[in-house]
């Protein structure tokens, strides 16, 4: 196969149909979205089957556990899939939103707009739920999306693109506004990030080494959605009941997700009280513990944490604990080792949580609640793209609204400029 020339065509086709969603109304927009969730949920059977020749290979090759439940598509996580769908229809289109209006002292009515992006490269790995999602956010953003997820899900993106393709040409939308690149090989990836001339931005999901591997070499802008080092403070003043439930959640309910927990701290004044029972239900839920010098003197039964470990996304069963002499330790801590992703503090004072969310950059900080909040379902924005790390155009879970750009739209009635 002359993989130049099938990306070339992809691109080509993605140009064009981009023109043909942009203009599209909402309602036909809803209509191919209903589809999709409809033939998502009626090839529940099909999609789990397709599933399975991703992850008996995955499982043969030795994969982690986490790597595998990323992969795995079951009964609950397709309806999910679907039910996320449903909820992008009922959010409002942005597409044609009246950011702001004014009218000059020359009678010029400037209006800002917003409009789709264009074309949306997507780079991802593993969850192939993620087909679904972002698909969906882009054609109701008014984007033509080029899908490229990873090889070890491919018969799964492969099931899911069939559905999406199908929705497309029955709600009379040029299919090509949804596109899969499916072959596997990386070169194809290469060829993508070149194309700037059709395409308009580049958003990938995955490691970090996929992610700057994108950004070195890419000639197409890049949002970038960089690892989840996230952090739990447990404060002098926490609740240490609810500090024990929320560390928990976090590190424990989905360890494969880039919300999850990586490193708790806790501060010295609590962390004889805190850490034995918090440590007891940790190691009980299968947690590797690995702790500074301080935790290993308190918790007998744990690993010695290097100072590599701090800066690691484990997206597993594993937990850096470091006990901290403050406050402004604990903001250090993070500043240093954290990712701007999520983090969060537990604590019943005021001026303690203000502060920490004043120091903490990261896209979304926490007081009394767990980071796993991080994502788009739970902030009411239905599906989303991914979490973003930069700060320039979109910055934590990314919606529809990220998915748009803007326009000036000026009226006059004969105005010159002096």
């Amino acid at each position: 196969m002359n993989i130049e020339g099938y990306i070339a065509q992809i691109v080509k086709n993605a140009k064009t149909a981009s023109r043909n969603i942009a203009s599209a109304n909402t309602t036909i927009k809803n209509t191919a979205l209903n589809h999709i969730a409809e033939g998502i949920v009626s090839s529940t059977t099909m999609l789990k089957a397709e599933n399975e020749k991703d992850v008996i290979p995955a499982q043969k090759a030795g994969l982690s556990d986490a790597i595998i439940d990323r992969l795995r598509l079951t009964d609950s996580r397709i309806k999910d899939m679907a039910e996320g769908i449903k909820q992008i229809i009922n959010l409002p289109d942005p597409v044609g939103d009246v950011i702001w209006e004014r009218t000059r002292p020359n009678g010029l009515q400037i209006q800002k707009v917003r409009v789709p992006i264009g074309v949306i490269v997507i780079i991802y790995e593993s969850r192939p739920n993620v087909t679904a999602d972002a698909a969906a956010l882009c054609l109701k953003a008014g984007n033509a999306v080029i899908l490229r997820g990873g090889k070890e899900s491919i018969h799964s993106n492969i099931a899911i693109y069939k559905i999406l393709s199908s929705a497309l040409e029955r709600a009379g939308l040029d299919k090509h506004c949804i596109q899969l690149v499916e072959i596997i090989e990386r070169e194809a990836i290469d060829y993508l990030l070149k194309a700037d001339q059709y395409v308009d931005v580049v958003i990938p999901r995955g490691g970090e080494a996929l992610i700057r591997a994108v950004v070195e070499k890419s000639t197409i802008p890049v949002i970038k959605h960089y690892k989840g080092v996230c952090h739990v403070f447990v404060d002098e003043f926490a609740n240490l009941k609810m500090a024990e439930d929320v560390c928990f959640n976090a590190k424990v309910q989905r360890p494969a997700t880039c919300n999850a927990m990586e490193t708790m701290l806790v501060h010295e004044k609590v962390a004889s009280v805190f850490l034995p029972n918090i440590a007891r239900r940790l190691l009980d839920a299968k947690v590797e513990i690995r702790g500074c010098n301080k935790t290993c003197k308190i918790l007998s039964n744990v690993k010695q944490a290097t100072e590599e470990d701090f800066y690691n996304e484990y997206l597993d069963l594993i937990l850096n604990v470091k006990v901290v002499n403050s406050l402004d330790d604990a903001i250090l801590h993070i500043t240093k080792y954290g990712s701007n992703h999520s983090d969060a503090i537990i604590t019943e004072d005021v001026n303690n949580a203000l502060k920490f969310t004043k120091e903490v950059d990261s896209a979304a900080v926490y007081v009394n609640a767990s980071t796993r909040f991080t994502d788009g379902y739970e902030f009411g924005m239905g599906a989303e793209i991914g979490i973003s790390t930069d700060k320039l155009h979109a910055r934590g879970p990314m919606g529809l609204e990220e998915l748009t750009s803007y326009k000036f739209v000026v009226f006059g009635n004969g105005q010159l400029r002096k």
